[in-house]
């Protein structure tokens, strides 16, 4: 009787389960949606903190000051700043505009995409850095997330395949080779193949 039981045990593990294909299916189906989401973005603009579950939003552009500018802005605690006739100036220049812009930054980007797939992501790049799984480069999968800074603070990128990455970089969403330079040393898988 235990051996007619074993053998029907047996038999009934190598018959294919439908149900495991159907997740699998899936699961690829999910990958590809996320990959095609991030993907459609490119062109988009760069906009620092822009970007959610829905999509560009208002976030701010970098604004660098040219090489060469003096900063004559008054701080706290700063001594006065002598003009050119000997009067001192106790007026601050004036704080220039904020510049505000709609698109998405790395993480922003990130967050969109897995959206899609009903998957929830913390906002920063640092915090989707802890969720998922932590793969080393040489088994990255399309769809694997790329961080760069320590523990991923600095940015984020997702893996498309054949050695290219999507990532929001200004001046705008982008396809483009990985880039290992200040890379984190392992990648993070958020579904599972």
């Amino acid at each position: 009787m235990k051996r007619i039981f074993a053998v029907v045990i047996s038999l009934a593990l190598l018959v294919p389960t439908p149900g495991l294909a159907t997740a699998d299916s899936t699961r690829q189906q999910a990958i590809n949606f996320v990959i095609k989401r991030a993907l459609s973005q490119r062109g988009v603009s760069y906009a620092y903190g822009g970007g959610n579950a829905a999509g560009p939003s208002l976030g701010s552009a970098a604004v660098d000051t040219p090489v060469g500018a003096a900063d004559s802005s008054l701080t706290l605690g700063a001594a006065p700043v002598a003009s050119s006739v000997g009067v001192t100036d106790l007026t601050p220049a004036p704080e220039p505009p904020p510049v505000s812009r709609v698109g998405f930054d790395a993480s922003g980007l990130v967050l969109y995409a897995f959206a899609g797939a009903g998957i929830k992501l913390p906002r920063s790049s640092g915090e989707q850095y802890k969720v998922g799984r932590k793969v080393l480069p040489s088994q990255a999968l399309p769809g694997d997330l790329i961080f760069y800074g320590p523990e991923g603070t600095q940015s984020v990128a997702m893996f498309v395949g054949n050695g290219q990455m999507v990532e929001a970089t200004d001046p705008a969403v982008t396809v483009s080779p990985v880039r290992t330079n200040g890379m984190t040393p392992y990648l993070t898988r958020i579904i599972e193949y």
